[in-house]
């Protein structure tokens, strides 16, 4: 299933008023899940810790995102992905990915709950924290893309790893080695 568009995760977080890019709005909603977090319809007040928070409306981009997220997360054939900016320079994007890891952090510690990790897992946690606290260089001159790929390819497989450990359990966990 398919995430939806930036743009439109972007206005509908816009409209309840959610001060969190769709990067960010995505990694905290996968960190939740990840961690066995409800998939709900209230999400964003869950992974966000703010109950004042609306629930998106049903079928609008918020929802969408929820349903492909799930969906994504518990694809037997690995197809998850990350919501970044498509055709922005490298610099963007990477801004965009450390943003995502630090939501995903936050998400996935609200719905941890002492759960244990593999060995692998404490590594992928704690590679998403070095990412997480990564910062943009502004002088980079975008020739960066293919470590950007990179990157994006190994959260991919970490997030996967941690869902498995998390939230499918052990018996899922040896398919990803």
């Amino acid at each position: 299933m398919e995430l939806p568009d930036w743009n439109e995760v972007a206005q509908a977080a816009d409209r309840l008023a959610l001060a969190s890019t769709p990067a960010e709005l995505h990694g905290a909603l996968c960190g939740w899940l990840a961690a066995g977090g409800a998939d709900a319809p209230d999400w964003p007040a869950r992974v966000l810790a703010d109950p004042g928070v609306p629930a998106p409306q049903a079928g609008d981009a918020l929802d969408r995102l929820r349903s492909a997220s799930v969906a994504q997360l518990g694809d037997p054939d690995f197809g998850f992905t990350l919501l970044l900016p498509d055709g922005e320079p490298p610099v963007v994007r990477a801004a965009a990915l450390f943003a995502w890891c630090r939501a995903f952090l936050g998400g996935f510690g609200l719905a941890v709950e002492g759960k244990p990790l593999s060995e692998d897992g404490q590594e992928a946690l704690r590679d998403l924290a070095s990412l997480g606290a990564a910062q943009v260089d502004a002088n980079d001159d975008g020739s960066d893309e293919e470590a950007l790929v990179e990157i994006e390819e190994y959260l991919r497989m970490a997030v996967l790893l941690l869902h498995a450990d998390c939230a499918l359990g052990a018996q899922h966990r040896a398919r990803l080695h």
